[in-house]
């Protein structure tokens, strides 16, 4: 259970500084006919199992609680839904009435141009068992969505690889990690899966750089003035292209996706192919859905965060992370608000727990957390000193997204430690 400190902790997440159709066919709900009857429109990333089959579990037994309600639920790939249909949708007339939400940056990007609903004066009971960890959905205080799981990325690895490589324990430093690759190499075992195809599990190379290299007091101010001209956004760069130098990447990572398929980066993890993978708490998830059997790597899968590094201002026990929700749209009706609010329910959330799909965040959940990585995701989750959102979310869209063209330019070669902070000091300018 996330205690009060944690709690306390998970508040100086990136994300509180950042913060500060009509028709059966289109998006959004159908207006209640003459007998109340209303139909939403769901829109979530989870395309593989558990979890697609899980959100239309939850969605069917809502409409048998709710007998006039009928839920349309999609599932869409996470990139494609983040960048290009959510944002689309929001932008037009006919949006989803409940749909996934990063919260941060982008959620007040949302906020300011009305597209969201202030669901408020609606949830106070949910905010109660939530506590610290709805920070990243709310607003200049009101709230605006709610998370169903919080959690932290590190390093996904194979033990029995490990094993073969002579690698004993896990690199808690820098140094450690680049000596595991050499080992995996020497080993003829790709030492690292990226999906430097979909730009972000790239750019989180330079995020996880960035919280090791610069104090929290630093992250947490430049989540909120939007200024990176301290040298430890440099440090970052440097650090990632030195790592990038190593080659410890499978070949042709630069057009490898992340998820999608067993030749993503995920599936080169779950089949035995890659030593490791930086991913979020999601991946075990993901990988169970990219293995002939359905099982991913089962016991076989180890998890650690990403290393310190010695002799920087980084906080060496710090841990990136974010989480994930859903909102509802300005023109959703007050069924897409229950619909939320059983979403953040405990039983519904100890059942999400015990997908293994994430990490959730309703007090009580916590027991539904049976798998061994994810207990140890959740010690480290709520042991973390320091908690930072995910970058691009906690900076918001415009600055996200020059960071992350410009990261994904490093990994290409054409771009340096320098041209990483000015894109994003250029960008902040533009606000």
């Amino acid at each position: 259970m996330m205690n009060t400190r944690s709690i306390t902790r998970l508040l100086a997440v990136g994300a509180v500084a950042a913060l500060t159709i009509a028709g059966v066919t289109a998006c959004g709900s159908t207006p209640g006919d003459s007998d109340g009857k209303v139909t939403l429109t769901w829109w979530h990333n989870g395309t593989g199992e558990p979890l697609k089959g899980y959100w239309q579990s939850v969605a069917d037994q809502f409409e048998d609680d709710h007998p006039n309600v009928t839920i349309n639920v999609e599932a869409i790939q996470n990139e494609e839904l983040q960048r290009t249909k959510i944002p689309n949708a929001l932008r037009g007339n006919t949006p989803p009435d409940l749909f996934q939400q990063w919260g941060g940056g982008e959620l007040a990007t949302q906020v300011e141009a009305g597209r969201v609903l202030d669901i408020s004066a609606d949830v106070g009971d949910e905010l109660e068992s939530l506590g610290g960890s709805v920070a990243g959905w709310q607003v200049d205080g009101k709230t605006y969505g709610l998370p169903f799981s919080l959690g932290i990325e590190g390093f996904w690895y194979n033990k029995t690889l490990f094993a073969d490589a002579g690698i004993e324990g896990t690199p808690t430093t820098l140094d450690e990690l680049n000596d595991a690759i050499a080992k995996l190499k020497a080993a003829d075992i790709t030492p690292i899966a990226v999906g430097a195809g979909d730009k972000w599990p790239a750019a989180h190379y330079w995020y996880n750089f960035a919280l090791k290299s610069c104090s929290p007091d630093t992250l947490k101010a430049a989540s909120s003035s939007l200024d990176f001209s301290d040298p430890c956004f440099l440090d970052a760069g440097d650090d990632l292209k030195t790592f990038i130098a190593s080659e410890p990447f499978q070949e042709g990572f630069l057009a490898t996706p992340a998820q999608q398929g067993a030749g993503s980066s995920a599936g080169l993890l779950a089949n035995g192919k890659a030593g490791m993978e930086l991913m979020g708490h999601w991946n075990p998830g993901v990988m169970g859905g990219l293995t002939e059997d359905g099982k991913g790597l089962g016991d076989e899968l180890g998890w650690f965060n990403f290393p310190g590094i010695e002799g920087s201002a980084g906080d060496p026990t710090a841990a990136l992370g974010g989480g994930d929700g859903f909102s509802c749209s300005y023109k959703a009706p007050p069924e897409c608000v229950e619909l939320l609010k059983y979403i953040a329910s405990v039983d519904v959330q100890t059942k999400f727990a015990e997908t293994g799909a994430g990490l959730p965040v309703a007090a009580g959940a916590e027991v539904g957390v049976t798998d061994p990585n994810m207990q140890a995701l959740l010690e480290a989750r709520n042991g973390a000193t320091y908690v930072q959102l995910w970058l691009d979310t906690a900076y918001g869209p415009t600055v996200g997204g020059a960071m992350n063209d410009a990261i994904a330019n490093m990994f290409a070669g054409k771009a340096s430690p320098e041209d990483i902070v000015s894109a994003m000091n250029d960008a902040a300018a533009t606000l």
